[in-house]
């Protein structure tokens, strides 16, 4: 097995019981939130379930995280087995009218923009299923002139023969427009908070409908009265303190787990990537932590699924994925026509939302949402699990299981 250098903060060592886990030097104390105080503005309770998930967020030695590791990788086998499902972002559009701090698509960014027509997505789809994508994950930017219902409806119808298992991750809408998307094809919804702690959240989103905190919030339940198998909600670690926000999240998602019922729930806590605009991490978390953070959230919530995007780095991804991850994308790019190639043809240049003349080189690609850090092939990722003793699933679900 590969071992990182040391420089890099991350070692994967094997314990006498075949446990993968990070063995990094002892963390620093940092003085521990009140969980009452990080859950109230919320307008969540602080259950038992989420103090107990606070209390193993506390500075740990090697050995208590070598247990929390242990119990992480028992509990993910005895619920998922051994697997791991693999799916790809497909992005429509770059198009936005939000203004955020940390994202490449903001309105303030000066960069190449394109939304896809319906036969160019089902040209990157048909890209993504011959690798064996059969789990796909529709991403746009927030704009209603550029990415509609309509569009969304006939994006979604078209490939819905084509791709058993379809997501978005789209501007949060009302049920009764999730409602017709339900119905065209999309099983799941994906829509992170992106930072939990609401003077953070006003100071980063400064224009547009996503200044609205609470509507963001409400946004899964809405999901889940429209009908979708599946919600993803998640954290951007590195707006805000990581502990605190992982707080907030293991809150709504305890609330969403006794309120919303019918539908399965995926939790992710990517960590921000460079990206047009050239923001940084005002409050960075170290591999260590986010190691301790996954387990963390594997033991207190051993039913829910964990994603890992290609975000973090080939190591971690390796290291953690015995642990307790059950979603993880491979070969993703995060901008329109980045798998094909499609979509040169209308691209332009936008500032401030407004669109300036531009001559732009023959083989350029619209602005990508944020930097990839693994940069393997489904097939490499699809292979190294294998080798971790796991099992790569690229199809688990069809609509012909409902009748559909």
């Amino acid at each position: 097995m590969k071992v990182p250098r040391p420089g890099a903060g991350l070692a994967i060592a094997k314990t006498e019981t075949a446990v993968n886990y990070a063995r990094i030097m002892h963390a620093p104390h940092v003085p521990q939130p009140d969980p009452a105080e990080v859950v109230s503005p919320l307008g969540l309770p602080l259950t038992p379930a989420v103090a107990a998930f606070a209390r193993d967020l506390g500075a740990v030695d090697d050995e208590q995280l070598e247990d929390m590791a242990r119990r992480s990788r028992a509990l993910t086998h005895r619920h998922f087995g051994r697997t791991v499902r693999l799916f790809a972002p497909l992005y429509l559009s770059n198009e936005c009218i939000n203004s955020c701090a940390y994202c490449g698509f903001s309105r303030e960014n000066a960069i190449l923009r394109v939304t896809l027509e319906a036969e160019q997505v089902r040209a990157e789809a048909r890209h993504l299923a011959a690798q064996g994508f059969r789990n796909i994950l529709l991403v746009a930017g927030e704009h209603p002139k550029f990415v509609s219902n309509g569009y969304l409806e006939e994006i979604l119808r078209a490939l819905t023969p084509e791709i058993p298992s379809l997501s978005i991750e789209v501007a949060p809408m009302e049920t009764s427009e999730y409602i017709p998307l339900v119905r065209a094809g999309a099983e799941g919804l994906v829509v992170y908070q992106e930072t939990y702690h609401r003077p953070t959240y006003a100071r980063l989103h400064t224009a547009g409908p996503k200044k609205d905190y609470d509507w963001r919030l409400a946004c899964p339940e809405r999901g889940h009265a429209a009908g979708f198998r599946r919600i993803g909600i998640g954290v951007l670690l590195g707006l805000w303190d990581w502990r605190e926000e992982a707080i907030a999240l293991a809150a709504h998602l305890d609330h969403l787990l006794r309120t919303c019922w019918r539908s399965h729930f995926t939790v992710s806590f990517p960590r921000l990537r460079p990206a047009a605009g050239g923001f940084h991490p005002t409050h960075p978390i170290g591999d260590r932590d986010f190691v301790q953070l996954l387990c963390a959230f594997r033991i207190h919530f051993p039913r829910v699924g964990i994603v890992m995007s290609t975000r973090e780095p080939a190591a971690l991804r390796d290291a953690v994925a015995p642990l307790g991850v059950t979603l993880m994308s491979a070969g993703s790019h995060t901008e329109p026509g980045g798998y094909t190639g499609l979509g040169r043809n209308n691209l332009h240049l936008t500032v401030r939302g407004r669109a300036l003349a531009c001559d732009t080189p023959e083989d350029a690609l619209a602005t990508e949402q944020f930097s990839t850090s693994d940069q393997r092939t489904p097939q490499e990722v699809a292979a190294r699990l294998r080798e971790l003793g796991l099992d790569p699933v690229w199809k688990d679900w069809d609509r012909g299981i409902l009748g559909a």
